[in-house]
């Protein structure tokens, strides 16, 4: 057993050399000027073992930071008994902002900043996030219909897309906050509240946001 704590222990010390690596030299250079090889060197490990753990240069930003534990449906999967699929990704969210989870947008130490301007200004790790938030969005839609309540796969995958547009919006907004100055510790009360109105639509619908056209209409 020992033994076998000390090899998972080095492997996840090689892990972080190689992502650490990778972000110095991706905040110095770019990431579209950074190979592989440069990598591998800075973290003094060989171009295989480099891909044993990171199948993709996408994935040495990507997988700093995304954690599929955390994940919607995961979330769903395990959530406390009486509460609703709503509910425990609403405080998921919540706990999220609370621990200055990169994904939500509200952390300001020098990784998540590197991690987000990389996003944003490369596309290839934006198609790369998009279809791995789409992979989510699917097993979200599979676990929604698993977990009860919802008895069709059309209404569950509306579902599933809408909370994954909130997380992307309140994220993106958290993160433009900080782009303009602000520091993750004083974006977030706005950022809890932001999170807040966005649960409640989702849970009492959009209706609320607009009158009845009953009750404009001329008398």
């Amino acid at each position: 057993m020992e033994e076998l704590g000390l090899r998972e222990r080095k492997k996840r010390r090689t892990r972080e050399a190689i992502v650490e690596a990778a972000f110095a030299l991706f905040r110095e250079s770019g990431f579209d000027d950074v190979s592989v090889a440069d990598i591998a060197a800075a973290a003094e490990v060989s171009k295989p073992t480099l891909f044993a753990y990171f199948p993709t240069k996408e994935d040495l930003v990507l997988r700093r930071f995304i954690d599929d534990a955390k994940n919607p449906a995961q979330v769903v999967r395990d959530r406390p008994a009486g509460a609703s699929a709503l509910e425990a990704l609403r405080r998921s969210f919540l706990d999220r902002l609370a621990e200055r989870d990169p994904l939500t947008g509200l952390n300001d130490t020098l990784p998540a900043i590197t991690f987000h301007n990389l996003l944003y200004s490369t596309p290839t790790l934006m198609t790369r996030l998009t279809t791995y938030m789409l992979d989510q969005e699917r097993e979200l839609t599979t676990e929604l219909l698993a977990s009860g309540g919802l008895s069709d796969e059309f209404t569950a995958h509306l579902v599933a897309a809408q909370v994954f547009g909130t997380q992307r919006v309140l994220a993106d907004h958290n993160a433009r906050d900080l782009r303009s100055g602000r520091s993750a510790h004083r974006t977030f009360p706005a950022a809890v509240a932001r999170a807040e109105t966005a649960f409640d639509l989702l849970e009492r619908g959009l209706a609320p946001l607009w009158p009845s056209q009953e009750a404009v209409l001329p008398q």
